[in-house]
């Protein structure tokens, strides 16, 4: 009984990997939208504002889970591009 033999293109990895953060930023896209609601403001607004002032701590609680999430979004944004502009991959 021979081992089978699985082939498996470049660009099946490529579209798999963009599947996965594509799945993965669903979730955080909506958590930050939920903070978006919450305080009528973009991130970047949230922070000048909140450096600016004495903001309670729920205001620095959601801060820090906020600014996660933005990073983590940029992440998996600049993750998305380089997956969509790949010209090579190695398997490691």
């Amino acid at each position: 009984m021979g081992m089978s033999e699985v082939i498996v293109s470049k660009r099946d990895i490529l579209l798999h990997e963009r599947l996965r953060i594509i799945s993965e930023l669903a979730p955080i896209r909506e958590k930050i939208r939920l903070f978006e609601e919450k305080y009528r403001m973009t991130f970047e607004e949230f922070e000048r504002k909140l450096k600016s002032s004495e903001e309670s701590f729920e205001a620095w609680d959601d801060y820090i889970e906020w600014k996660a999430y933005a990073r983590k979004l940029t992440e998996l944004e600049s993750k998305l591009r380089e997956i969509e502009h790949a010209q090579r991959i190695r398997i490691a």
